[in-house]
């Protein structure tokens, strides 16, 4: 598996550039989101996702790993291929897909050119307890952090509703950043 390249930039479309790497040109397929965010240096590294089928071998770059995994996240549902995952991130920004996923906002996802009704249900249903656990130290988009995301849960099961509890444990967070998840659970049931 190719997971990374760096290397001279020799082209450079919306969708695709090509590497220059020790002599060989590796074509590889991009996101307008890695695109947008391409400087005008000579040298550049990708992050990569290697796809190999019956016909093809297809490589696909990322400025941030946090973006590669939300490809790799996005590809590994049912019915949403390659070029799909790289629509998904050409027309929202990967904080919109994650908020959008996080949030079950299905008109979000269905507005993508490409993706049904069943398709956007399905990418939510699938990932929106994965989404939570990407490695952002990119910090390519906001996240719940991992201590709200558990007490959020925990009320949940309590029989609070997601959106009421989020309010107010994203509240206590942001005052006491460094709460641990008991105390955090046990603040917001006082709240509520």
């Amino acid at each position: 598996m190719i997971t990374q390249i760096r290397g001279r930039l020799v082209e450079k479309s919306p969708t695709e550039l090509v590497v220059d790497c020790n002599g060989i040109g590796y074509s590889i397929n991009i996101s307008l989101n890695t695109f947008s965010k391409l400087s005008d240096e000579e040298n550049i590294k990708l992050f990569t996702h290697l796809i190999i089928k019956e016909d093809s071998h297809s490589l696909f770059g990322f400025l941030t790993k946090s973006e590669r995994e939300l490809f790799r996240l996005l590809i590994s549902v049912s019915g949403v291929g390659a070029s799909t995952a790289r629509v998904m991130l050409s027309s929202l920004s990967p904080t919109e897909i994650v908020s959008a996923i996080a949030n079950e906002k299905v008109s979000i996802v269905q507005s993508i050119k490409g993706i049904g009704s069943k398709t956007a249900q399905r990418i939510i249903l699938e990932l929106k307890d994965k989404i939570l656990g990407i490695d952002n130290n990119d910090n390519d988009f906001e996240l719940i952090p991992k201590e709200s995301e558990e007490a959020i849960s925990a009320l949940e099961v309590l029989g609070y509703s997601r959106k009421q509890t989020t309010k107010i444990v994203s509240k206590i967070k942001s005052d006491e950043p460094e709460i641990s998840t008991e105390l955090l659970i046990k603040r917001a049931l006082n709240n509520l």
